[in-house]
């Protein structure tokens, strides 16, 4: 089963918020887990706050193009990735970004063919990684050796149904890559320079959007899986085995990201397109909790648009979401941790029109945060690759 990713006629991370078609999904002869009942509750909503962010100039790119995601070493390197050229005559390509600590620099990626950059995750300089979408079969892994972007080598390599959604490195340096490999939902693991895939996530008709490292040896997985009729949030956690937690409730719904604090404090961000609707209709945030036995889904806040990334503080609580709020386009859209409660928050007012966030990430050793994405929610010129700082 292969899932489209164009809905409402804007782009994103997810839910038909993603230009292209998403990778293909994994076929396990495991059914898909039936969805359970989740416990709604109200999230505290008020007025909508300024919180002291700044857009900061991500120059270079070839309009329209868009970060997708950023990874954050210290407050003097960071990288972001996504795509660019999107209405170009050749086609749009990969598009690679550098913070140094003063400033954005475009990332020369001409010697590899890429259509697009998913995602990026790195600690040092050199311990960074990134996957993308190939012009050809057989998705890359790209390692950074402190000056550009290479192709690594790992087990599978070329072949045509590997393909890979996210990446994510531990503390302790080790990679974890997740996607599809022989129609199976996997993770690549290298730990020192070895590389393994695991066992295949038990769970069919699915597809993974993201892999977040907790801990060494526990990383968690979100997406989205078929529950029949539409799809339903997927969040599954490894630690040597898997466990796939209760699917979350919903009609067409994908987790865009996943934040474990621990077992039973874990929260999950996405998109709900919902039973349809007219042309360029978007779809509705979508944020539940995990208390270890069972989901909540908590209102954003607003009810048109997408949440798209989540970031933990210093101690590892959930403490940022970026997002987008189709009625209110006016600056960009965060949701603030504040006690139970989550706060909507907007960034710059007038820096860029209607800026769309794919993500935020917390920067190590601060209480600062990154956010990126793009200057507008239309995948045409002038659009451009944003960014945004938070720094306290």
């Amino acid at each position: 089963m292969r899932r489209r990713r164009f809905v409402a006629g804007t782009v994103g991370t997810l839910g038909g918020l993603t230009l292209g078609s998403s990778p293909a999904p994994a076929r396990s002869p495991s059914p898909p887990s039936s969805p359970v009942p989740v416990r709604a509750r109200r999230a505290a909503v008020v007025p909508p706050r300024a919180e002291g962010w700044q857009a900061v100039p991500a120059p270079g790119s070839t309009p329209a193009a868009q970060l997708r995601r950023i990874a954050v070493a210290g407050p003097r390197l960071a990288w972001a990735v996504g795509e660019e050229n999107l209405s170009g005559p050749d086609g749009q390509r990969g598009l690679a970004m550098l913070w140094n600590g003063t400033a954005w620099t475009k990332t020369d990626l001409s010697p590899l063919t890429l259509r697009r950059l998913w995602d990026v995750a790195g600690v040092g300089w050199t311990s960074a990684w990134c996957v993308g979408e190939p012009t050809g079969n057989g998705s890359p892994l790209l390692r950074w050796d402190g000056t550009t972007w290479r192709e690594a080598v790992f087990p599978g390599r070329g072949e045509p149904d590997v393909r890979f959604t996210s990446v994510a490195v531990g503390p302790d340096r080790q990679v974890w890559a997740c996607g599809t490999r022989g129609g199976a939902l996997r993770l690549l693991n290298r730990t020192g320079r070895r590389w393994r895939w695991l066992d295949p996530l038990p769970v069919g008709s699915a597809n993974l959007y993201r892999v977040v490292a907790r801990r060494p040896g526990e990383v968690w997985v979100s997406g989205e899986q078929s529950n029949g009729g539409g799809w339903s949030g997927l969040v599954a956690r490894w630690d040597g085995a898997w466990t796939v937690l209760p699917a979350i409730a919903g009609l067409r719904l994908g987790i865009a990201d996943v934040h474990a604090a621990g077992p039973d404090d874990v929260w999950a961000v996405g998109t709900e397109a919902g039973a349809g609707g007219p042309p360029g209709r978007p779809g509705n945030p979508a944020l539940a909790h995990w208390d270890g036995n069972a989901w909540t889904r908590l209102e954003a806040g607003f009810t048109l648009g997408s949440l798209s990334g989540i970031a933990g503080d210093a101690r590892g609580r959930a403490a940022w979401i970026s997002g987008w709020d189709f009625r209110d386009q006016s600056s960009s859209t965060y949701l603030r941790r504040d006690g139970d409660a989550w706060i909507v928050v907007r960034g710059p007012a007038g820096a860029v029109t209607a800026p769309y966030l794919n993500d935020v990430a917390h920067v190590p050793g601060t209480t600062g945060f990154w956010s990126v994405g793009m200057t507008s929610a239309s995948p045409y010129p002038p659009t451009e690759a944003h960014t945004e700082r938070l720094l306290r």
